[in-house]
């Protein structure tokens, strides 16, 4: 363990500097647009803006670097990051934060395709699941410390901008000096649809509600926090919380994964969430133990829905599809992102900023409908089934790639779905 910590922590730590960025960014805007009273559906503008420009991202990115390269495209894209981010604090129009939110997401996707494209080409098979699990843990604590840094910052002056550019800045550093050769070339990964529409649809259903939640709560949470009366310091310590419950459930999220049926599991989980949240989403106010206390509950439970899903249809799709399984996961996800916190921000705009956990609730409940562990027939089930849990980011910071990472998916498979066919006719 300590070798691969050794040997990866360049882009470990060129990850955890993107997430300390942009953890740091989301809740900074949230918290400004807040305390200059603008409507809350600018905020899920925004939101919904950088999801988008995250799903853009996956199908931009392998062009880009097939063109010029990973390190060029690595560098252009956390260049041209940088600049949006200061772009902020240098055009103050509302239209023209939505088209920077939009680039950010677009170039952070590219960066998270040469991350996991690298760590994919220096990882041996044996060592993929140790591999990815550090991944995992960097992004996760780069959005902890992020949230963090406004306990240290509370002001909410351009300096946080600063910090979040600089931040995009100095993770040019580690991919820029590596000596490393450069990964395979790219293609991009069929996505197939229609064919996981009909065999994986409890799946997707999921993925769309965890991505309307999690989507809706880097958003928006911050706006909740503050209708509950909390401090900018406060706030911070309540995203970072938050955020940290995503990393402690992973693990016993797995052993229970493993052992117990998925479908099921799920539906007892999104049960959960949407009982759960309704303490949240009728008291306007709340004791600051109790809303701590709820709210780290409430986000074990949110973040439990992603990997289950991934897990549970990774069980019934053949290996030479899953990566092109995870693409279309992650496009769901992005698409659940980007619509969930404009219909959050309409609510929390007519009813007040506890409905966002209302809406917590009611996408909770869809899952519970739309999952049905009789509806299984398993007929398509792989022979291995259930596969190895593997504990994995579940907010869009990773790339269609990052299957690339999962030991369940078969590593001559991976690597013949991500090399280019050389295009050049004979002589």
């Amino acid at each position: 363990m300590r070798q691969v910590w050794k040997n990866f922590s360049a882009l470990y730590f060129a990850a955890l500097l993107m997430l300390i960025g942009s953890g740091l960014l989301t809740t900074y805007l949230s918290l400004r647009l807040a305390a200059e009273h603008v409507d809350g559906l600018w905020v899920g503008g925004l939101t919904a803006a950088y999801y988008f420009g995250l799903v853009l991202g996956g199908k931009l990115g392998h062009r880009l670097i097939a063109r010029v390269g990973h390190i060029r495209a690595y560098t252009a894209c956390a260049g041209i990051v940088t600049a949006a981010v200061l772009g902020h604090g240098v055009v103050g129009l509302l239209s023209v934060w939505l088209v920077l939110r939009l680039v950010v997401g677009i170039g952070m996707m590219c960066q998270y395709m040469v991350i996991e494209s690298w760590l994919n080409e220096q990882a041996e098979a044996r060592q993929r699941g140790v591999v990815f699990s550090g991944y995992m843990v960097a992004s996760y604590l780069g959005l902890v410390v992020g949230q963090l840094l406004l306990v240290a910052h509370p002001q909410l002056g351009p300096d946080l901008l600063m910090i979040v550019a600089l931040c995009f800045a100095l993770c040019l550093v580690p991919v820029a000096l590596t000596r490393r050769i450069h990964p395979a070339p790219l293609r991009p990964v069929p996505m197939e649809p229609l064919f996981f529409l009909k065999r994986v649809p409890q799946s997707l259903s999921t993925v769309l509600g965890a991505g309307l939640v999690i989507g809706s709560f880097y958003g928006l949470a911050p706006l909740y926090a503050t209708g509950q009366g909390l401090s900018t310091e406060a706030v911070g310590l309540f995203m970072g919380c938050c955020v940290f419950a995503g990393l402690v459930v992973q693990w016993p999220l797995g052993w229970l994964s493993d052992r117990y049926d998925r479908a099921l599991l799920i539906r007892c989980i999104a049960a959960a969430l949407c009982l759960m949240a309704i303490p949240l989403a009728v008291f306007p106010v709340l004791p600051l133990e109790l809303l701590f206390g709820m709210g780290f509950c409430v986000s074990l439970l949110q973040f439990s829905l992603y990997p289950l899903a991934v897990a549970f249809s990774n069980d019934h799709v053949e290996t030479e599809r899953r990566v092109s399984l995870t693409a279309m996961l992650l496009v769901t996800y992005g698409v659940g992102a980007s619509i969930g916190p404009l219909l959050a921000g309409v609510l929390m705009k007519q009813f007040g900023h506890q409905m966002l956990y209302a809406f917590f609730s009611a996408c909770g409940l869809l899952v519970v409908l739309r999952v049905r562990p009789g509806a299984v027939t398993n007929r398509h089930q792989v022979q291995d089934a259930p596969l190895h849990h593997i504990p994995m980011p579940d907010n869009m910071t990773a790339s269609p790639l990052a299957a690339a990472l999962d030991p369940r998916v078969d590593e001559q498979v991976v690597q013949d779905q991500m090399q280019d066919t050389p295009a050049n006719p004979s002589p």
